[in-house]
């Protein structure tokens, strides 16, 4: 009989628990939802999420506040860059989100934002939809789904929104939006299904009188946008924002058809709204005929060649892309003369 060696039995090992470092990212893609405290909500459910987690902790929350995750690329994205950073310095163990489609809507790009994450270590997680993994060819087909379908649900909510507004504008009604200099906003005694009041566009009786001003300096004395901008600017006149008027700003009022009472929108007018006329329709009309002349001269100053002596290809021809002024060439010799009168030139 052979007997096997005693073994002596050891005392069982404790494992503690894992600590798993959690940063969250939270995005509205409307200064609307900002207000209406989208962003809070997302917060809590985070939180609450990550509580009923064993060994979980948050560290870090990234906000995006009127970012759109369809318009806007993942690389102009600023806080979705600094948590790519972060992931590469193995500074948090799980992303979490109150739903996926909060990385992005874009079915081109967002599902390999979040397989770049899992390559990395990061643990992928929705408040709403669990963890995403990438273990078999079903979970790449899923990620991709998931997206293509968040791109045409935000497709589908803008048709809606903007078949919506052109309905609002077509029946003479305020759209919201920035409110053009010579308006301000007063409360219209209505009150909207969130229980908040609804304002409407007033005449500013001193604004008003700066818009008139500009469509008589146009047509009667044919003051170009430069002008104009600069003759405000003297009389320290700033617009709603405070900034100084620059020849653009005044080209949009020149231009907007809300001064002779209209809403416009998307190409459509609404019915006169005869409360919000401050020109008349044919002084408008003789300003928009003006600046339409002055935009064919540019156009075709503009189409013209140019013979230069530069030495620079396609100086004086070729155009900016952003500001679309011609290309020009500049050069600078430095020449000094010594006591002998010989004149050196130094490059």
């Amino acid at each position: 009989m052979i007997l096997l060696p005693s073994v002596k039995k050891s005392e069982p090992i404790r494992k503690e628990k894992a600590i798993k470092i959690v940063y969250c990212l939270y995005r509205v893609s409307t200064k609307n939802q900002v207000d209406h405290n989208d962003i809070p909500m997302q917060r809590n459910a985070c939180r609450e999420f990550v509580a009923e987690q064993s060994g979980w902790i948050i560290k870090k929350e990234f906000m995006e506040m009127g970012v759109s995750g369809f318009k806007v690329s993942a690389e102009d994205r600023d806080q979705l860059q600094e948590l790519r950073i972060c992931a590469e310095r193995k500074e948090f163990d799980v992303l979490l989100v109150f739903m996926f489609d909060r990385l992005g809507r874009r079915d081109d790009e967002t599902p390999f934002v979040l397989r770049w994450f899992t390559e990395h270590g990061i643990e992928v997680w929705s408040v709403k939809e669990g963890q995403q993994v990438f273990d078999s060819c079903v979970d790449d087909l899923i990620n991709y789904v998931r997206f293509w379908t968040a791109k045409t649900e935000s497709i589908k909510t803008s048709m809606r929104v903007r078949t919506k507004l052109r309905q609002m504008v077509e029946e003479g009604k305020y759209t919201g939006g920035c409110m053009p200099f010579g308006y301000n906003l007063v409360p219209s005694g209505e009150i909207n299904k969130h229980g908040r009041v609804l304002h409407m566009p007033s005449v500013d009786a001193d604004e008003a009188k700066i818009v008139k001003l500009f469509l008589k300096k146009t047509t009667l004395e044919g003051m170009g946008t430069y002008k104009l901008a600069d003759l405000i600017n003297k009389m320290g006149i700033t617009t709603h924002t405070g900034s100084k008027f620059h020849c653009n700003t005044v080209n949009r009022i020149l231009r907007n058809p809300m001064y002779c009472g209209y809403y416009y929108r998307s190409g459509v007018l609404s019915p006169r709204v005869p409360d919000l006329q401050i020109i008349k329709d044919d002084v408008f009309n003789e300003a928009q005929r003006i600046l339409d002349g002055r935009a064919y001269k540019k156009q075709e100053k503009d189409a013209t060649s140019l013979y230069t002596k530069a030495t620079a290809l396609l100086a004086g021809n070729g155009y900016c892309e952003f500001c679309g002024s011609r290309l020009i060439v500049t050069s600078h010799s430095y020449s000094y003369c010594t006591a002998d009168g010989e004149r050196h030139y130094r490059k």
